[in-house]
């Protein structure tokens, strides 16, 4: 039955694109042809039959590249900004395609503005299509319709972390039946999800309820066994997915690499290994750089005035922190504190209160001026415009032993913002959360995200609550 919905619903999307494409063609032919934004000019123009009967590839075209950019997949657990993506990617495509068309076949009249019309119009539109559509979906499935039936085999920290995820989206429609589980006693509950017998019960069990998806979940230590359960869960006929034990490990997306038949699993994947997304992300940090040094010159001029008039000492602070590589760099600060000695400056954390924090100081922490000369490390490479914050190299030697996985973070340049300060990790928060989000970053790093991160920095990262 799930399948069946699944059809319907994709044949459903696909329709709602078909006509938001031909809508949007016409409409931008509308705007430009028709209008009272046209431009009366006959020369060169082409009837309107062409413009007309180009639609008759456009719709199928384009529906084929929402296909191919993967529009379609099945939505649960996907988030819209993924859908979004598929989108733009599309528009962008399409319009491509479409110029380099109109060059092979020597058709210069064809109006370019227009098809550049169209794209925007055919992307805002059809995300608010997908938006709603989505919404419907979220609606209904609230409501209990077009349900997935799932049961779980095997019980570990997996299995509870997907119960977790499924209880706490139930936009998703996903429904688990229960758990089979060679060890743990029957009847045992997990939020409501109980324990129905062994895994050697599966096809009984199968027999009994309309399940529309097997997830095997079992622990790290059972893997022996894995092989077996694959076997079993097959043979009954229903979609079987598998849910890994050791995400501890093994990042959130990993890449496998072929070595002539024999699958190998990378442990770590980080997109700014690659040399050429390297480039673009320090070519942008230059520019952004040079930039953000020029027009807020005259709010640093300011800041060093005060900072001069506050207190005694320099008006730069320099203070060694770990960068790219586990390398030591002087990182630049406007000093917001009066002067100290080392030793006392390594003493830990600023706290709340702090007596050592100068009033003009706590204004600059509190609106995140203070870090305003980190753009000349920026523009020196020590850091990027993103990026995980640098630490103090007695911290990095501390938290190194204490938190799995804290040392990947060092295998990209330190930011002046990033993934865990936009989303309210920064001053005296988790050390533990700031990491998770520093490491999805890393893992997870496109030059959109970038950008997005900046964007977000512009309207909840200057003001920091947390900053003492």
């Amino acid at each position: 039955m799930i399948k069946d919905n699944q059809r319907f619903f994709n044949r459903i999307r696909l329709f709602i694109d078909a006509l938001i494409t031909a809508g949007t063609y016409l409409l931008a032919w509308y705007i430009k042809f028709v209008s009272v934004f046209a431009v009366d000019d006959e020369i060169g123009r082409l009837p309107n039959e062409i413009y007309l009967g180009a639609l008759w590839a456009i719709v199928p075209g384009y529906i084929f590249l929402y296909y191919y950019f993967k529009t379609y997949t099945p939505k649960r657990g996907l988030k819209f900004a993924d859908e979004v993506s598929g989108i733009i990617k599309t528009n962008i495509a399409g319009a491509a395609i479409f110029i380099i068309v109109l060059y092979i076949i020597n058709q210069p009249d064809f109006s370019r503005s227009m098809i550049f019309m169209f794209a925007g119009f055919n992307t805002v539109c059809a995300m608010i299509g997908h938006y709603v559509v989505k919404q419907v979906l979220n609606v209904l499935r609230r409501k209990g319709y077009n349900n997935k039936y799932v049961l779980l085999v095997g019980y570990s920290r997996t299995t509870e972390e997907y119960i977790n995820r499924i209880l706490a989206n139930p936009q998703w429609g996903y429904v688990v039946r229960g758990i089979l589980d060679d060890e743990i006693p029957v009847g045992t509950t997990y939020k409501g999800v109980k324990v129905l017998g062994h895994i050697a019960n599966l096809n009984m069990i199968l027999e009994q309820s309309d399940l529309d998806e097997i997830a095997i979940t079992i622990a790290l230590k059972d893997y022996v066994n894995l092989e077996k359960i694959v076997d079993k869960c097959e043979k009954s006929g229903v979609h079987t997915k598998f849910i890994p034990d050791y995400m501890s490990i093994i990042p959130s997306m990993p890449y496998t690499e072929d070595i002539q038949g024999l699958s190998a699993i990378n442990i770590r994947y980080v997109p700014l290994s690659n040399t050429f997304n390297q480039i673009m992300k320090r070519a942008i940090d230059i520019v952004g750089s040079v930039i953000g040094i020029i027009i807020t010159s005259p709010i640093m001029f300011v800041c060093a005035i005060l900072v001069r008039c506050s207190s005694e000492g320099p008006i730069i602070f320099k203070q060694e922190r770990v960068g790219l590589h586990n390398k030591s760099f002087n990182m630049y600060k406007f000093r917001s504190m009066r002067i100290q000695s080392e030793a006392d400056e390594k003493k830990g954390w600023t706290t709340k209160d702090d007596p050592r924090i100068t009033k003009v100081g706590a204004v600059l922490r509190k609106t995140s001026l203070d870090e305003l000369p980190q753009l000349f490390n920026i523009l020196k490479g020590d850091m990027s415009l993103v990026g995980p914050r640098p630490e103090r190299p007695q911290f990095v030697e501390q938290f190194k032993e204490e938190i799995p996985r804290y040392m990947i973070k060092h295998q990209v340049r330190p930011g002046l913002t990033g993934w865990a300060q936009v989303n309210g990790y920064r001053g005296d928060t988790s050390i533990y959360k700031r990491i998770e989000y520093d490491l999805f970053y890393i893992e997870n790093w496109t030059l959109w995200m970038d950008f997005r991160i900046i964007f977000r920095t512009f309207f909840v990262g200057f003001v920091n609550k947390n900053a003492y």
